[in-house]
């Protein structure tokens, strides 16, 4: 029995030794137990810009499995993102693919280790001009010191449970695609030493074992990697105080009682109760999902409501201030439109006034000559009539009219036979004058007055 014990030992320390180097993609050696369900616990809050969160899972030693605690890793190179290492089942046994830094995230067997990590890909951020861009539904990050937030509801398109393995019975059945093929034969860089440290101190921790825990570790997670104690150090749900003291404690030598209780522990666990806590972890973790689902839901939904409020008031004040912008704009145009309309039918009108003056002198000026012309017209008129016939009046007689002789009596009648005509025949003869009036008297010259018969 001892020889068996102490080939078994040999072989744990072989797949110890090639766990620690972690730059194999895939171990040769295979376990024919399955790794423990994955514990639930919170994440500690990240320290400081630039660092990923690498998440916990199981380690193997010649005592059994082992939680290594996840833990706030500082990216060795900008651009970096962590693709977390699995257990898959092949061959008969279950192998173990060790974590990797690179450009892209790999296949990591489609188990869910929450943060993030969805089964498939990284939610939990990204990298942007050399910053990385936390999303704070899934991470818990302090805005006091990193400033490079945003918050985007992360929905699981893979089932949601704790089972920490793909493939055998009741693991996950992802298989990777082309393009998680592509980024697993791409430039890879190994896990950093700090995280080489982290597996190591909790290798030594007994109280990490799941044989001790059963599958609820003290140290879940740590805010940095190495500190197994003080305030960045997360229990998972379920642990005891009794594990949390022996986790913040140094590990004490193992004794040969020790060893042997532990690996008749984990015989049994692996022979007896193996598929009844298979099935119990399962149940357990599905509740707790749920639960941590529920959480999450709520949250992310109260989140989404204080956002929605916050951008409708946002919409609503600029609204507001749109249609009170607007209305104070209609009312600077209906006054300008109106001040120019008042303007321009002023201008028309003084136009018009000046127009109607300008027609009314002229007509004024019109009448007036026309006027006065046709009162020259009919003075020139009288004073020629009055002239013409002052004229005709004042004109001398003729030498027959005045000697009363006939037209008819010849010229050349002799002088002898001529008699003077007596007064009363020259009366008789000579034509009555009309009557003068005052005008023709006044306009009579003085010597034509002088020489008329009174």
């Amino acid at each position: 029995m001892q020889s068996i014990r102490f080939i078994r030992t040999l072989a744990f320390a072989f797949v110890i030794l090639a766990l620690s180097a972690a730059v194999q993609a895939q171990i040769a050696v295979s376990i024919n137990i399955a790794p423990p369900a994955l514990p639930v616990y919170q994440q500690p809050v990240c320290p400081a810009a630039g660092y990923i969160w690498t998440p916990g899972y199981w380690a193997y030693s010649p005592d059994g499995y082992y939680w290594v605690p996840g833990t706030w890793v500082e990216a060795p190179a900008v651009g970096m993102l962590w693709t977390p290492g699995f257990w898959a089942f092949g061959n008969g046994g279950y192998v173990w693919n060790a974590g990797y830094w690179g450009p892209q995230v790999g296949f990591y067997g489609g188990i869910v280790y929450g943060f993030g990590y969805t089964g498939v890909g990284y939610q939990g951020g990204y990298w942007n001009n050399g910053q990385f861009y936390y999303n704070r539904s899934v991470n818990n990050v302090s805005t006091t010191n990193i400033t490079n937030v945003y918050n985007k509801t992360v929905v699981n398109n893979t089932t949601v449970n704790r089972v920490s393995y793909n493939g055998g019975p009741g693991g996950t059945t992802a298989r990777p695609t082309a393009q998680q093929e592509a980024a697993a034969r791409g430039k890879h860089t190994p896990p950093t030493a700090v995280q080489a440290r982290q597996q190591e101190a909790a290798k030594a921790n007994r109280a990490q074992l799941a044989s001790v825990n059963h599958g609820h570790p003290p140290v879940a997670a740590t805010s940095r990697p190495g500190e197994f104690a003080g305030t960045g150090v997360v229990a998972a749900k379920g642990a005891t105080t009794e594990n949390k003291t022996s986790a913040n404690k140094p590990s004490p030598a193992r004794t040969k009682e020790n060893k042997m209780a532990v690996n008749k522990a984990a015989a049994t666990g692996a022979n007896k109760t193996g598929a009844n806590k298979n099935r119990a972890a399962e149940t357990n973790m599905a509740g707790n999902r749920t639960a941590e689902n529920k959480a999450t839901e709520s949250k992310a939904a109260a989140a989404r409501t204080k956002e929605n409020q916050a951008a409708e008031q946002k919409a609503a004040a600029t609204r507001a201030n749109e249609q009170k912008a607007n209305a104070n704009k209609a009312a600077a145009n209906r006054a300008a439109e109106n001040k120019a309309a008042e303007s321009k039918a002023a201008a028309a009108r003084t136009k018009e006034n000046q127009a109607a003056n300008q027609k009314a002198a002229a007509a004024r000026a019109n009448e007036q000559k026309a006027n006065a012309n046709k009162a020259a017209a009919n003075r020139a008129a009288e004073n020629k009539a009055a002239e013409n016939k002052a004229a005709a009046h004042n004109a001398p007689p003729t030498a027959s009219a005045e000697h009363g002789q006939s037209a008819a009596r010849p010229e050349s009648a002799p002088k002898s036979e001529t008699r003077p005509e007596s007064p009363a025949t020259e009366a008789h003869a000579r034509p009555p004058k009309a009557p003068r009036t005052s005008t023709e008297e006044q306009s009579r010259p003085k010597k034509e007055q002088e020489k008329s018969p009174q």
